[in-house]
């Protein structure tokens, strides 16, 4: 197994797949791991593509017992890895939580990041912003939060259940609910900074290409957010799936992995 050991000493998981200095970083959604990607990781080495795949602070094979958990400490994991791993060139993807973690590891990385998938992303914000009033409030968050601290093993089964918009199967929801068990029961830290993330500035002023993929149906990120991006953004373009929820990556999987194939054809 590969880690990263970090400034504090503590080791954050990857993986890397294939040679070559560039790549695609995948990085997962809040209280998850890089076993997210199972279904998009054959695909794109099958394309020739170098991937590398990361488990946020405190979830997966990452160390649980980081002192920070924020969004901002996790973007600067993946610019650390990027640096680690010697790579001149790296796309990133990030899916929802991950997307506000793939915007600021984008923003330090500059011309060193080629292109920037967003997938459900939470960003550029997550609860309604004064100027973008769309989400949940940060009440809600806080309620959330909350909810998880109380009964930590319910809520993550509720939440589980609650990712795909199509019926995917019990096993499939069960294997999710396994994976967000894993995660450290501080990383309802990590997933309270939402409330705090206002991306808009950072964001629009990017100058890659950004592909923002969006689920109609999903619960977890409002889709205006998402498509927000396309909007304010004059190099992002939005894929939009009907009766998809927040993971097209597993509900749609063939379709995702061919437009985002696409998307990195684009860039060479």
């Amino acid at each position: 197994m590969a880690y990263l050991t970090t400034d504090c000493g503590k080791n954050v998981y990857y993986e890397d797949y294939g040679s070559g200095s560039s790549a695609i970083l995948l990085i997962h959604g809040w209280g998850f791991s890089c076993r997210a990607w199972d279904n998009t990781l054959p695909v794109l080495l099958a394309a020739g593509h170098r991937v590398v795949m990361i488990d946020h602070r405190g979830c997966g094979r990452s160390d649980k017992d980081f002192a920070d958990m924020g969004i901002l400490a996790i973007a600067g994991d993946v610019v650390a890895l990027v640096a680690k791993l010697g790579l001149e060139s790296v796309v990133l993807n990030g899916w929802s939580l991950g997307g506000a973690v793939a915007v600021a590891a984008a923003d330090r990385l500059g011309k060193r990041c080629a292109g920037l998938a967003l997938t459900g992303g939470a960003t550029p914000i997550y609860t309604q912003k004064p100027g973008l009033e769309a989400g949940g409030t940060d009440a809600d968050m806080a309620g959330t939060v909350a909810a998880l601290q109380a009964d930590r093993i319910g809520f993550l089964a509720g939440l589980s259940q609650a990712v795909c918009a199509k019926d995917v199967g019990e096993p499939l929801v069960n294997w999710m609910w396994q994976v967000f068990c894993e995660a450290s029961p501080m990383a309802h830290v990590t997933l309270g900074q939402l409330a705090q993330v206002d991306q808009r500035q950072q964001l629009a002023a990017l100058e890659m290409p950004i592909i923002s993929f969006v689920g109609s149906e999903d619960v977890f990120v409002a889709p205006e957010i998402c498509r927000w991006v396309g909007d304010n953004n004059t190099n992002a373009r939005v894929v939009e799936y009907e009766g998809v929820g927040h993971a097209p990556f597993v509900e749609v999987a063939e379709r995702y992995n061919s437009d985002l194939l696409a998307f990195l054809a684009d860039l060479t």
